[in-house]
């Protein structure tokens, strides 16, 4: 139900590029979610000004900073594909969202975790659904793992979205849609 319910929730912008007539399996739904998530992260990431990435759309401490949203992505990639390709987590034992202070830091390792998973995304197979990985004390269906490193993303992905409309500026995920609307509306050259 947890696998149907996300994909159902980012089933639009994917059924919106799949060609007429070709079946998209588990697999290639969550690597081209993942390429989508991987491409509005890292420009979110960059689009925010080095001065704003302190910035908290509120008081409360227990929010993150911009910058701290990006570490913790990072470590959350780092962790989890780390458990689905069975290498050692090359961040274990440190705090990303406390460690890393500027821009240029957190952009690097936000970038670095997209190395680290890219390779793990890209080998998943509608084959390797149903085996499973470790996860805590249990075990996990690799699906699952995949859903929850693609949900995880696209959260952390809307929460950018706030801070970065705070500051007056307009998500990548709306500037390409826009810019779609625009040429659209200009019709065949």
């Amino acid at each position: 139900t947890l696998v149907t319910v996300l994909l159902g929730l980012m089933a639009t912008p994917l059924w919106a590029q799949v060609p007429g007539g070709q079946q998209v399996g588990l697999a290639r739904y969550l690597q081209s979610s993942y390429a989508g998530l991987k491409a509005n992260l890292t420009a979110a990431a960059e689009q925010m000004p080095d001065a704003d990435y302190g910035f908290k759309p509120t008081t409360m401490p227990e929010v993150r900073s911009y910058g701290q949203l990006f570490a913790h992505v990072a470590a959350g990639q780092f962790g989890m594909c780390a458990r689905l390709s069975g290498r050692p987590d090359p961040t274990a034992g440190r705090n990303l969202e406390e460690e890393l202070q500027t821009k240029a830091s957190i952009v690097a390792a936000l970038a670095d975790s997209f190395v680290f998973c890219d390779g793990v995304v890209a080998g998943f197979s509608d084959d390797d659904a149903t085996t499973f990985v470790r996860q805590g004390q249990g075990e996990v269906a690799r699906s699952a793992a995949m859903v929850g490193l693609v949900g995880h993303n696209t959260e952390m992905y809307g929460i950018s979205t706030v801070y970065l409309r705070a500051k007056n500026l307009v998500p990548p995920s709306t500037e390409r849609q826009t810019q779609r609307r625009n040429e659209a509306a200009l019709g065949p050259r």
